[in-house]
């Protein structure tokens, strides 16, 4: 007899149907076929344990397990239930009273029967609705993470014994995993938008400059560098930035939480919709910062995808990693190959750095310090940010500065020009059951996005804009990347001034915070 159960093997954050396939003949023998990993192979010993711990047993018959497509590596113990309901059937020790056909199961097996929470189960969801599976089956601890997806029922379970119980229909129907029902915040839900009250704007005495650079920055999603001696304000600075962000809207909420999900990370309260912020240190090496390993994860950049990345004092960091940098900060993705496959991850961030003058900490910029950062990454790098020492006078007054809740309204005002003004742009968004991540069809949602294309249609620049900019590119020597990164940046500081044009002082503005290529020449 064959019998077919459905799982799922995660590749990236995509999720590929998988067909367990069990035929129990006569014979002795367990074979397991379709490239399953050393932790698949495994699982007949958990799976003896469970069954035995429920009054079952793998019966002394001949079993041949074959894992579709073939091709396609299985990795994790999240085979262990499939494989175990699989092998009741096939051995006419269970009867299905529901169509299993419909529904994807998955799930670590315990030896006393238990079922242990598992990691990526948001993409594998969302896999399963877009494969066409009406219910899921899982452990109890991911059945929160899995009713983030509407349209599926879930079935959360905490014992092989529940989910025995289920098949044969002796289980009471769950609670429907509606979004509003099972209490996780939905697209017209956001409940837990950004929170950052640890940060303000209003704690940071003086550095008004820097903050303007920094709303500039918020306003279009640009990077940014800061530089300045020791105790002047650089992390602080930093770590306030998403405090005046936008909050994710629900496709960025949702691929954000998917990196979450494929990290292990708590997802008890549903979708994430505060923006990440990430800050390594100095000694990440290049793996950890972008993604890699054996069976690639996501890295550190992937982590503050739709966030902030901070990278402080940035040229401590190794010149292979900061390298590593230049085509995830440039695509908004990361492309991982090794020898039989390949994963994408996304990698839409604000990058921004901080430096010492010099490898001392204080006195004039250092050249040498500075060479350590190449020239392609700075270019990459949109406003360069000037941070002086705080003087006794503006610490010790007592007025406070401008909150973040002020300078947000600001920044929210500009972002939804750049939304209407590239709302002819988008493509349309894909409906939930299609969300697995395309960051190449991604609509635009800031002016740190626009190509080449864009800046063509949505920044048409006057004659005196020009001759500014033409100036500015023969003085400094700039880089055909950074001539379009100044116009982009200017674009921001027009949508922050409500202007319908890029005006001259928008441009010098812009130009102003390329203060290391006037440092270069």
């Amino acid at each position: 007899m064959v019998v077919q159960i459905y799982c799922s093997a995660l590749m990236g954050i995509n999720a590929q149907k998988v067909t367990i396939e069990v035929h129990c003949t006569l014979g002795v023998g367990y074979h397991l076929v379709g490239m399953a990993d050393h932790a698949v192979r495994e699982s007949t010993y958990r799976i003896a344990g469970a069954l035995q711990s429920v009054g079952y047993k793998i019966p002394g018959k001949k079993f041949i397990i074959n894992m579709a497509p073939a091709d396609l590596r299985k990795s994790g113990a999240h085979y262990d239930l499939p494989l175990a309901i699989g092998i009741l059937l096939a051995s006419n020790q269970l009867t299905a009273s529901v169509d299993l056909g419909q529904c994807l199961l998955l799930g670590e097996l315990a030896l006393d029967g238990s079922l242990r929470p598992l990691k990526g189960v948001l993409p594998i969801v969302l896999g399963a609705k877009n494969q066409g599976f009406t219910s899921v089956i899982l452990p109890k601890e991911n059945a929160t993470e899995a009713s983030i997806v509407p349209g599926l029922k879930i079935y959360g379970m905490r014992h092989l014994s529940e989910v025995l119980a289920l098949i044969q229909g002796k289980y009471s129907e769950p609670k429907s995993s509606n979004t509003d029902q099972a209490g996780c915040p939905g697209p017209a839900h956001p409940t837990n938008v950004i929170k950052h009250n640890d940060f303000d704007f209003a704690m940071v005495r003086g550095q008004e400059t820097v903050k303007r650079a920094l709303e500039i920055a918020a306003s279009g999603g640009h990077n940014v560098l800061m530089m300045g001696p020791p105790g002047s304000g650089k992390t602080l600075l930093a770590r306030c930035l998403p405090s005046i962000l936008p909050p994710l809207n629900y496709q960025e909420a949702l691929e954000t939480t998917t990196i979450h999900s494929v990290m292990g990370q708590d997802l008890s309260q549903g979708l994430v919709f505060q923006r990440p912020f990430r800050s390594p240190h100095h000694s990440i090496s290049d793996k950890a910062l972008i993604g890699g390993g054996r069976y690639p994860m996501p890295g550190e950049i992937s982590m503050a995808h739709n966030g902030v990345l901070f990278l402080d004092e940035l040229p401590e960091f190794t010149r292979k990693t900061l390298e590593a940098l230049r085509q995830p900060i440039e695509e908004g993705q990361v492309h991982l190959s090794r020898a039989q496959y390949s994963v994408t991850y996304p990698s839409t961030v604000m990058l921004i750095g901080s430096m010492n003058p010099s490898n001392e900490g204080d006195g004039p910029l250092s050249d040498a310090y500075l060479k350590k950062i190449s020239g392609p990454l700075l270019d990459r790098i949109d406003l360069h940010v000037e941070v002086p020492a705080v003087s006794f006078e503006k610490l010790s007054n007592a007025q406070a500065s401008e909150s973040s809740a002020a300078i947000r309204r600001r920044v929210l005002i500009a972002r939804t020009k750049q939304v209407e003004r590239f709302s002819d742009a988008r493509t349309a968004l894909r409906p939930l059951e299609h969300t697995q991540t395309n960051a190449g069809k991604k609509p635009l949602h800031c002016n740190a996005q626009m190509t080449i294309k864009h800046i063509e249609r949505y920044c048409p620049l006057e004659n005196s804009v020009n001759q500014l900019l033409e100036q500015a590119m023969n003085h400094l020597g700039l880089s055909a990347r950074a001539y379009h990164r100044l116009i982009k940046v200017a674009c921001t500081i027009a949508d922050m001034a409500n202007s319908v044009s890029i005006k001259p002082e928008h441009m010098a503005e812009a130009i102003q915070y390329r203060i290391l290529d006037r440092m270069r020449n």
